[in-house]
């Protein structure tokens, strides 16, 4: 069975919606709603990157043994499952190399105009979750959970995960 980027990263879609805002001024408290159970929420993206350099693409999935690539993927499913099943995902999807990637502007009449490719990095983002949580302290240990995925021969990953607080409104 041949594994593409989509595949190995095994992210689960979840249909959602979420609403962008300011978010507040360093020392304000997060941003607090309910959620559609009568709880107080939180939302939160989870972002897994991938480096660029060499030394990284050599060690990358595409390289392990197929059993581990398989633990891999296992290892993501069961997790989003664990998340849904919680009631704590609200999306999860992996994403296409950058150089399947365009920037678009609007032109004079509104069309899009895309510019190339998506510029060359350090990193990109390969994939994300979103979620809902109670606390930042319940997103941080969702976002270690994931960080620690097997890797070649089960080791764990220890992959840095971006945490950030999806905004409900704008602050009080």
């Amino acid at each position: 069975m041949k594994y593409d980027l989509i595949a190995v990263v095994a992210l689960a879609a979840v249909s959602g919606g979420v609403c962008g805002a300011q978010a507040p001024q360093p020392g304000q408290p997060s941003v607090q709603t309910i959620s559609a159970k009568g709880r107080k929420s939180m939302k939160f993206i989870l972002m897994m990157h991938m480096k660029t350099d060499p030394e990284s693409a050599a060690q990358g999935i595409m390289t392990w043994p197929h059993e581990d690539i398989e633990a891999h993927i296992r290892f993501m499913m069961t997790f989003n499952q664990k998340l849904k099943d919680s009631g704590e995902l609200v999306s999860a999807d992996g994403l296409s190399w950058p150089n399947e990637a365009k920037i678009v502007r609007a032109g004079k009449n509104g069309e899009p105009v895309t510019d190339g490719v998506f510029p060359e990095s350090k990193e990109f983002l390969i994939g994300f979750w979103t979620i809902e949580v109670d606390s930042t302290e319940r997103a941080y240990q969702i976002a270690a959970q994931a960080s620690a995925a097997p890797g070649r021969g089960g080791v764990p990953l220890n992959m840095p995960i971006e945490v950030r607080q999806i905004m409900a409104g704008p602050p009080k």
